[in-house]
């Protein structure tokens, strides 16, 4: 418990970023309009691509007997993957909507 202490107390102003970030995503994304959906989920996807390419670095210069990391960088891979694919499967969808009908 004072390992948890001492981790909060080294790095409180980096806890402060991080709930302030949360707070400003929260409601930028809020106040984006409708119409901005689609593009705006198509350069999640691109950011959850780095995601991917970033937490396959990790796994590659991860110790063979580091567990922690490897199960951490496939569980990383593995969301990212079905984020991507989720994403573009709701973004073909939505553009499908728009095209005329035969």
């Amino acid at each position: 418990m004072t390992e948890l202490i001492d981790f909060i107390s080294n790095n409180l102003q980096m806890i402060y970023i991080v709930i302030l970030m949360i707070f400003v995503g929260v409601e930028v994304i809020g106040h984006v309009p409708a119409v901005l959906h689609t593009p705006l989920m198509s350069g999640a996807n691109a950011i959850h691509g780095v995601v991917i390419i970033g937490a396959i670095l990790v796994m590659l210069n991860a110790e063979p007997d580091n567990i922690l990391a490897l199960a951490l960088g496939f569980v990383a891979v593995l969301l990212g993957t079905l984020n991507v694919v989720g994403g573009f499967v709701v973004t073909d969808r939505m553009l499908e909507m728009f095209k005329k009908k035969k």
